[in-house]
């Protein structure tokens, strides 16, 4: 689905669009959808495994980037460190609930969702629905390192580093819990539980995140390269399709037209007919994420580009220094 307007963190409060009377209404749904994160969170005790476990989540519904940096701490450790990096992510959508490692040669997307199936594709994967399980079964095999794709708000596993990631533009949007807003709990409540943040993006952040007393990073997603020059009809389906568009716009690329799907969307032969007809209309070529491609068949993806995408941290060494003694304690030296 996608948000509601009223949602947004650029609505003005007292205006139409900001739904006054419909949020006023949501607000008792608000209040039980965080008293019931707030005490599943307090009631459950999180399993300790023998791996590490970073946790990179967020406090909003919607994408902030988390999976691009769950996929560049996978590498920075495997580049590091001796030990053997997995990222754990629920599967979304998937219909395997796990625990079981991805093979992009032999699972979709429709097995084990979007973000896990491109996680695969350049590193070791795990997914599970019940977190703690899976961890164990990861630590069973011979993981090290755990990198989390959310879970923050998923008590089940013990974490040693929990990393918010915060869109900049975005923030915490109006500041209310689902479906009042787009937080799955309050800032308040989910920042005293984080260890650092991450900021994507170089807008004004909200004024929480320096009221946190937490380190915070500041981070981008950049292309790793520029596609060949010709007209382009753009297509997405993530959290927020118009950060894809900028970034093409961004690099020069000469988008004719886009097209925003709901995240996580499942393309049809109908939307896929669609896509083709208006790329053939501007003369164009078809592009899109990543993401988007795992969720088309090899033969959907024919003739398609993609955009690369990796994550440039401002302050690369000072999230080493944060991690580094987590992940191996001067101690153990």
């Amino acid at each position: 689905m996608r948000e509601p307007r009223f949602w947004a963190r650029d609505v003005d409060p007292r205006s139409r669009e900001a739904a006054p009377l419909v949020r006023f209404l949501l607000t008792p749904l608000a209040w039980v959808y965080a008293m019931a994160t707030e005490r599943r969170i307090a009631r459950t005790e999180p399993l300790k495994v023998r791996p590490k476990v970073i946790c990179v989540g967020n406090l909003t519904a919607g994408g902030v980037g988390k999976s691009p940096i769950v996929a560049a701490l996978r590498t920075h450790f495997e580049a590091t460190t001796d030990f053997r990096v997995a990222t754990l992510s629920r599967g979304y959508k998937g219909k395997l609930k796990g625990p079981l490692r991805v093979d992009p040669n032999l699972h979709s997307a429709a097995d084990v969702g979007d973000e896990p199936l491109m996680l695969a594709a350049s590193g070791e994967t795990w997914i599970g629905a019940d977190r703690a399980v899976t961890g164990q079964v990861m630590s069973n095999d011979g993981v090290d390192l755990i990198i989390m794709d959310d879970g923050h708000q998923n008590p089940g596993l013990h974490k040693d580093v929990s990393i918010i990631v915060v869109d900049s533009a975005a923030g915490f949007g109006n500041g209310y819990v689902i479906p009042k807003g787009p937080l799955r709990e309050s800032i308040q409540s989910g920042l005293a539980r984080a260890d650092a943040i991450i900021v994507m993006g170089h807008s004004k952040p909200p004024t929480e995140i320096a009221e946190s007393g937490l380190p915070v990073f500041y981070a981008s997603l950049e292309a790793k390269h520029v596609p060949p020059a010709a007209p382009y009809v753009a297509f997405a389906g993530i959290g927020r399709p118009e950060k894809f568009f900028d970034t093409l716009k961004h690099i020069g690329v000469d988008v004719r037209d886009a097209v925003p799907f709901p995240d996580h969307h499942t393309y049809s032969n109908a939307d896929l007919d669609y896509l083709r007809r208006l790329a053939g209309d501007y003369q164009a070529k078809l592009i899109t994420t990543e993401k988007d491609l795992a969720r088309l068949s090899v033969a959907d993806r024919e003739g398609l580009i993609t955009l690369p995408v990796h994550v440039v941290m401002d302050d690369q060494s000072g999230l080493d220094k944060l991690l580094a003694n987590v992940i191996k304690p001067a101690s153990d030296d």
